[in-house]
């Protein structure tokens, strides 16, 4: 006897869809074509933004595949369309923002081997041997936002950091856990993730870095690991 898939949770629709989203527009944006280029500097005027009021991002952002159903994806509700399109406008804005003049792919899928998630991004801006007090603020601040446009907005300085180092974060993972976030006890799973995600990474062994054992921190709540 055969057992069906469970259907995808909407934070994995949403999820999915951003890399797909993102993933053309990155590669003709490294190839250096006209319409993908166009594109970014779009998105890019969304970044830290309400992207939803801005209409110049309606005919851009695909935001269908939400919207119907099927035998294996049941139709959204009004509040879990919305914040799927939140999630979705926040993570591909914030994405043309960390691509802009990179030459390499600033969305890249998180691994277990190669983390991608927030957490680790920020990890990777810090010195293998210490923690940098003023860069991990900027990630407790962004755990602590207190509505989805002021952590739109914390993620942005978060990004532009990234960018400058040539940092790269999955943004298919970002969307699903910004949609997350907008739910009742969202936001503190979701910085036990990014906190995790922190406390996980390890330089590359042939990197030339010397590897540490993260210290605790107590505004990282890490009582689980895994690396998202």
């Amino acid at each position: 006897m055969t057992t069906a898939p469970a259907p995808p949770t909407v934070r994995s629709r949403v999820a999915d869809l951003a890399a797909a989203q993102i993933v053309p527009w990155q590669q003709g944006y490294l190839s250096d074509s006209p319409a993908a280029v166009a594109a970014l500097a779009r998105l890019r005027r969304g970044a830290g933004r309400n992207a939803a009021e801005i209409p110049d991002l309606w005919g851009l952002v695909d935001t269908g595949p939400l919207h119907g159903g099927s035998h294996e994806m049941r139709p959204l509700s009004d509040v879990e369309l919305a914040r799927a399109e939140d999630a979705l406008y926040t993570a591909l804005t914030l994405w043309a923002l960390h691509q802009q003049s990179r030459g390499t792919p600033m969305h890249r899928a998180h691994t277990r081997d190669q983390p991608r998630g927030l957490g680790a991004a920020v990890r990777r801006l810090m010195p293998a041997n210490g923690i940098d007090e003023p860069v991990l603020k900027r990630l407790v601040r962004a755990g602590t936002a207190a509505d989805p446009i002021v952590l739109a907005q914390r993620l942005r300085e978060i990004v532009v950091l990234l960018r400058r180092s040539d940092i790269p974060l999955d943004y298919g993972l970002l969307a699903g856990q910004l949609y997350a976030w907008q739910w009742p006890g969202g936001a503190e799973s979701v910085r036990r993730s990014w906190g995790r995600s922190f406390h996980s990474w390890r330089p590359a062994r042939n990197s030339g870095e010397n590897p540490t054992t993260a210290a605790s921190h107590p505004d990282l709540d890490t009582d689980t690991k895994d690396a998202s």
